[in-house]
């Protein structure tokens, strides 16, 4: 794939603004009426809990988590979309449902909220993703978002108790499996093909050496 190939399309920032926009309206409606969707999170280990894989991104403890992730997922889904195109939602949905899954499986008895998972796993996706392809502006991008969310590492492990470390750690593995496994699908660094230049090549014998020319046993049609 070549680099004119990454063109800006509507879903680049239709697809996160819809996402963020729900997510908002989910909130909204939660506060305005009293409801509390918690109980919609992953509960793991639990088979009612498993509903939480689809319904959990979109539920947020207070407006402050909510304002913390709606930035860094807008920012992240809008460059998977952007670089990614082809295989985007593939990403998005199957790291949903695995990321959500392996929360469930390894997650404390209580209930998971939130789009943090989401965010880490495109994070770790679209970083080794770009070194892996060893595509300069994949490893670019790659380097931008270590300079945005680097310090999102820390929270991977169980360094408080209200963070749901057992999500953010599930995203990144999935992120970091998904880089891996889908480096033969979507954009390639381009592949330069040299042509031959036989009057060159015949310069040379089998070896490699230099072929002299003696000029002096040339002869001159004009003569």
């Amino acid at each position: 794939m070549s680099e004119t190939n990454f063109k800006f399309r509507p879903n680049v920032i239709v697809v996160p603004l819809i996402t963020i926009i729900l997510i908002w309206i989910i909130y909204y409606v939660e506060i305005k009426f009293g409801f509390n969707f918690n109980k919609y999170g992953i509960y793991p280990k639990s088979i009612i809990g498993l509903r939480g894989i689809l319904f959990s991104p979109f539920i947020h403890s207070n407006t402050s988590h909510l304002i913390n992730n709606s930035v860094p997922l807008f920012v992240m889904m809008g460059c998977l979309y952007y670089f990614y195109q082809k295989i985007a939602t593939k990403i998005l949905i199957m790291g949903l449902i695995l990321t959500g899954l392996l929360t469930w499986v390894i997650g404390r008895p209580s209930y998971h909220i939130g789009a943090s998972g989401i965010i880490y796993l495109l994070v770790s996706f679209i970083f080794f993703s770009g070194i892996i392809r060893k595509y300069y502006r994949l490893i670019a991008l790659s380097l931008i978002v270590v300079f945005l969310y680097g310090s999102m590492v820390w929270y991977i492990f169980p360094t408080e108790e209200r963070i749901s470390w057992e999500g953010h750690l599930s995203g990144f593995v999935v992120g970091f499996l998904f880089a891996f496994l889908f480096r033969k699908q979507g954009p390639q660094p381009e592949k330069f093909i040299f042509t031959k230049n036989e009057e060159f090549e015949n310069q040379f014998d089998e070896d490699g050496n230099f072929i002299e020319i003696d000029v002096t046993n040339t002869t001159n049609e004009n003569s």
